[in-house]
């Protein structure tokens, strides 16, 4: 699997490539971020990337902490600003200068948005799933269970899931992959994580207000208060647009995929600026059925 080193502090960042096996099929650059105590695996493993690749060079990314990438325990290493130098590093080792779309799910929703406001012109389309622009103070015990930290700092992984009602009995084949997954991360590193997210400002009303980057946000109708945060910054782009997900939670969020893309892939089509001809193809692949 590639590896690119972090230009902030060369933690390592583990990612893929996968597209058509013509090249010349998929002149776009997609990248898909995921979200918090996952990894760059739900993208297969929900049915996203056999569709989204069908046409562009898809490009997913363990985030820092996460999957195959580094994980570091201070709180100052997962900055949004840090975690957007990350994807940048990986579209220049993939040589990707032209805008490219981008598709977030929860945290990497956040980071899509970041990567639209701060690097407008690398953004061609932006897709946050589960998102929100406000301030995040309080929003990691909100979405998880009042001490998430200090449990995964003091106690681990398991502790962390019995928590949610994931433990070795939840039932359910859903709670019980949620928890697997959940199991394979480092406690160090998500504590430092969620003390980062919970110290992430709110966007400026006016920043959202200037952003051009086209922006599609999806968000369970179950799922407050982002529900509410995700309509209001749609509303506020300019080239916006907000679709609930009828009875879905934060979690349910991505699952079933087939409402997610009936809405993505129309977004995605049409003119992209600075689009190149052809895709670059040293690092493409043909969409397999098994996860690395």
């Amino acid at each position: 699997m590639p590896i690119v080193p972090s230009p902030v502090d060369a933690v390592p960042i583990a990612y893929d490539v996968t597209g058509p096996a013509d090249a010349a099929a998929a002149p776009r650059t997609l990248v898909l971020l995921h979200g918090s105590v996952l990894s760059r695996a739900i993208w297969r493993g929900l049915g996203y990337l056999e569709p989204l690749a069908a046409g562009h060079r898809v490009v997913r990314l363990d985030l820092r902490g996460h999957g195959r990438s580094g994980k570091p325990h201070d709180p100052r290493a997962y900055t949004q600003q840090v975690l957007a130098a990350d994807v940048l590093a990986v579209l220049d080792r993939l040589g990707a200068q032209e805008p490219v779309g981008v598709i977030g799910y929860s945290l990497g929703a956040r980071l899509a948005l970041t990567l639209a406001l701060e690097h407008p012109g690398r953004v061609a389309r932006l897709v946050c799933l589960g998102g929100s622009a406000a301030d995040q103070r309080g929003a990691v015990d909100s979405l998880f269970f009042p001490g998430t930290v200090d449990t995964l700092r003091e106690e681990g992984m398991d502790a962390f899931c019995t928590r949610q009602g994931l433990g070795a009995d939840a039932p359910g084949r859903t709670a019980q992959s949620t928890r697997t997954a959940f199991l394979r991360a480092d406690p160090q590193a998500m504590a430092a994580l969620f003390t980062a997210t919970d110290a992430t400002p709110g966007v400026a009303e006016e920043r959202l207000s200037a952003c051009e980057v086209p922006a599609l946000w999806m968000t369970g109708e179950r799922d407050v208060p982002r529900l509410a945060q995700s309509r209001h910054a749609a509303g506020l782009m300019p080239r916006g647009r907000f679709v609930p997900l009828p009875g879905r939670t934060h979690a349910s969020t991505l699952s079933p995929a087939r409402d997610v893309l009936d809405e993505v892939l129309p977004f995605l089509d049409g003119p992209w600026p600075g689009a190149p001809g052809a895709a670059q193809t040293s690092e493409i692949s043909r969409p397999s059925s098994a996860e690395r």
